[in-house]
């Protein structure tokens, strides 16, 4: 569904860059029963309920997934970074959490750009200080440096050329240390790229809150799979309506009216477009055919 209708998401007035830009996080969503591995702590009953975790990879121009991987909550996140592939000069930005070396390296390889949050438990050796102009400097830019992440306790210890960009938050005021493989784009540039991972996490929250993924149909790791497939499918049709249709409802209200009228047949772009109207000239069509019962001839 999203090779054919692909061409129906992207912006045209997002620029070329964010085109290539790639962001990657996962969810957790919690299981009513111990039917995956769930994460945390027991519960006071001593047992822990399941869960199952969305590996997603999504293209910021679409806002849809383009790549979806299931695990058990439990499971490390790491391991799922080394799956994705992606065309030589694309940008992909992760959490920390899918923090591994070889990873990095492996991106490297194949001319991936990737950018993260550095870890406070990161050692490294700084190789180059870079300047930093005025421009930067307004857009929070404290400093940027070149660095060899690894440590040398180890001849074995696997080493990655990186750079660390240190960036203050004006509006939170927050300070963070960026992580990157891309020694041409600029610092603020950079900062602005791992701004945009919180896309996800709104892709996350919108299916949550307007789909059905509190409560499962089937209690098996298949039937679960099965409804969360169902649940984006009908977010990627729906994003599909909302851009076509230039809806300017909210997402959830569309969510909600399609669920309302879903076996109502009415012409879904005119009832965007005007809903009274819509519904007013279907209850007249019905009226004109309607016939009332009887039950002896007369």
């Amino acid at each position: 569904l999203l090779k054919r209708y692909h061409n129906f998401l992207p912006d045209s007035r997002i620029s070329k860059r964010q085109s290539k830009l790639y962001l990657f996080d996962s969810t957790t969503i919690t299981l009513f029963q111990d039917i995956l591995k769930g994460a945390g702590k027991s519960g006071a009953d001593g047992k822990r309920k399941g869960g199952i975790k969305v590996h997603t990879l999504v293209r910021s121009d679409q806002d849809v997934p383009c790549m979806i991987r299931f695990s058990s909550a439990a499971g490390a996140d790491v391991s799922f970074l080394k799956k994705v592939i992606l065309p030589p000069g694309s940008i992909i930005v992760f959490d920390k959490g899918y923090r591994d070396y070889s990873t990095y390296n492996l991106l490297n390889e194949k001319k991936i750009t990737w950018i993260t949050r550095n870890s406070d438990t990161s050692i490294y050796k700084i190789i180059k200080h870079y300047p930093i102009n005025e421009y930067q400097v307004k857009k929070g830019v404290l400093a940027d440096r070149q660095v060899e992440l690894g440590h040398n306790h180890n001849k074995k210890a696997i080493k990655v050329n990186a750079r660390i960009i240190t960036y203050k938050d004006k509006e939170s005021g927050a300070t963070f240390e960026f992580l990157t493989n891309n020694l041409s784009l600029a610092a603020a540039t950079i900062a602005d790229c791992y701004h945009k991972r919180w896309q996800i996490e709104l892709l996350f929250k919108r299916l949550k809150q307007n789909y059905q993924l509190k409560y499962f149909l089937g209690d098996s790791p298949n039937a679960i799979k099965i409804q969360i497939w169902c649940t984006l499918i009908a977010d990627l049709i729906l994003k599909v309506i909302a851009n076509n249709y230039k809806c300017k409802w909210a997402f959830t209200n569309l969510v909600g009216m399609v669920r309302l009228h879903m076996m109502t047949y009415l012409n879904l772009k005119s009832f965007i477009a005007s809903p009274e109207k819509t519904l007013l000239q279907r209850f007249y069509h019905y009226k004109l055919k309607y016939i009332p019962p009887s039950l002896f001839d007369t």
